[in-house]
């Protein structure tokens, strides 16, 4: 498997990483959760926002079209509550921008340095969408394509993931792990990743962990604001090239 692994920040954590062993390590990568058990969209947004601050409504150009395009989905097979846009920096809402990647149309390229997803277009725009990424040591790079995508897909951690976090044993593989739901850390779609015929482990999925979009706090998936990861998921067919990379600083103006 050619993905390549970044070193963790210490050399302690590099060891102890290196000990794994490149299959185990890779497992251990693959439970697209965060550090703790699943929790709800109104928990998520009382412990990490307070009833004050946030990104005002009006601040950014357009808010009005953000409000309704992250609006609830009672269409869903389990209906997405709304998304409080007015919490959000405004630079990870879904956009047409020009396409800063340099790769053909119908692409998709995860800029790991600015929290950016790019679905490449024609005529040099893509559609870019705010991600959140895998914490330092769990951060990887490389090309593969898109195998498969599920709807409401069940999440299964791995059982190095459950052996760090006890909390998820009800989840195991051995239990058939968590059933879909909004609280599923895949979130209302996922998009499988394979390369050279194998599954690499890592996901494009959605999260009910709204607030974590721009952030690095994963087990080293790409996670998505869930009203995201369904457009994504209409758009993007099966063997859809992807490319995860650094494209370094951009500034790319907020554009409706």
């Amino acid at each position: 498997m050619n993905f390549k692994k970044f070193p963790t920040p210490n050399s302690l954590d590099r060891r102890a990483f290196l000990r794994l062993g490149g299959s185990a390590a890779l497992l251990g990568l693959a439970g697209c959760s965060t550090t703790q058990a699943p929790r709800s969209f109104a928990e998520e947004a009382a412990s990490r926002f307070p009833r004050t601050g946030g990104f005002a409504a009006g601040a950014a150009p357009g808010m009005p079209y953000y409000i309704s395009m992250y609006g609830a989905r009672p269409d869903e097979k389990f209906p997405l509550p709304a998304i409080p846009v007015e919490r959000i920096d405004p630079s990870y809402f879904r956009q047409l921008v020009d396409d800063p990647t340099g790769e053909r149309p119908g692409t998709i390229v995860v800029d790991t340095a600015n929290h950016f997803l790019y679905f490449t277009t024609e005529n040099g725009k893509a559609r870019r969408y705010g991600v959140g990424l895998g914490r330092a040591g769990f951060d990887w790079a490389g090309r593969g394509v898109i195998q498969y995508k599920r709807a409401w897909p069940r999440w299964t951690p791995p059982d190095t993931m459950v052996a760090r976090q006890p909390e998820l044993e009800p989840y195991s593989i051995a239990n058939g792990g968590m059933e879909p739901g909004l609280n599923n850390p895949l979130g209302a779609r996922a998009l499988y990743i394979f390369q050279n015929g194998e599954d690499t482990l890592y996901r494009i999925h959605g999260t009910p962990e709204w607030s974590s979009i721009g952030q690095s706090v994963s087990s080293g998936c790409v996670r998505m604001f869930s009203q995201d990861v369904i457009d994504l998921h209409e758009r993007v067919p099966n063997r859809t090239p992807i490319l995860v990379t650094s494209l370094g600083p951009i500034q790319s103006p907020l554009s409706t």
